[in-house]
């Protein structure tokens, strides 16, 4: 990132204290300081992307990356809720990015294949995987992390409103298909989609 002119690099992330060796990680891979808001229970996008917000508001960052889903629940909603939050433009599922003074230009990818996009700083970009090889992290740069700033809050300390939580009723597994029938040639097919009342 420093040679996308940042000053400083700030990873943060919510959940229990054990995300405390994710953000270890990421200070070992250069980052340089670490902020983890604790919270017990299911963490929704929502309340996450309030977290980021209130963060937002102390730190002041030009660029905000984000992955573009989460591994539990697979929403894909935190990066795009942030922005709004923030009325911020975003780039979402980018897989290359380029950092000018003032525009982000980022590589998306989009079901036809891949657009382009520009979006004035400061921006919210969701990450795909192929965005970065991440660092290999060697032991005097995790050494080193242990000495780097790690702060540790509550979601009480940021004033941040939790929303009413989502609540999984009820699911059931979907009715069992019967199985295909194979048809001669065209004219047996049209009869049997006709005998079926779809033609």
């Amino acid at each position: 990132m420093a040679a996308c002119g940042a000053e400083e690099v700030v990873v943060a992330t919510v959940g229990p204290a054990d995300c405390q060796q994710q953000l270890r990680t990421a200070l070992a891979m250069g980052a340089d300081r670490a902020i983890l808001v604790e919270t017990g229970g299911a963490v929704q996008p929502l309340l996450v992307a309030r977290v980021f917000a209130a963060i937002q508001a102390r730190e002041q960052a030009g660029l905000i990356l984000l992955g573009k889903q989460a591994i539990d629940d697979d929403c894909n909603q935190t990066g795009q809720m942030l922005a709004a939050l923030l009325d911020r433009p975003q780039a979402t599922f980018t897989s290359k990015l380029e950092i000018t003074a003032q525009q982000a230009r980022a590589v998306r990818e989009v079901d036809a294949g891949l657009e382009t996009i520009e979006v004035d700083l400061p921006a919210v970009i969701t990450v795909d995987l192929r965005l970065n090889e991440p660092r290999f992290v060697k032991m005097p740069d995790i050494m080193k992390a242990k000495r780097k700033p790690l702060e540790v809050l509550k979601t009480d300390a940021l004033k941040v409103e939790a929303p009413t939580a989502l609540q999984t009723v009820a699911y059931e597994t979907p009715p069992k298909r019967s199985a295909g029938a194979k048809v001669k040639d065209v004219q047996e097919l049209v009869a049997a989609l006709k005998q079926r009342g779809i033609l």
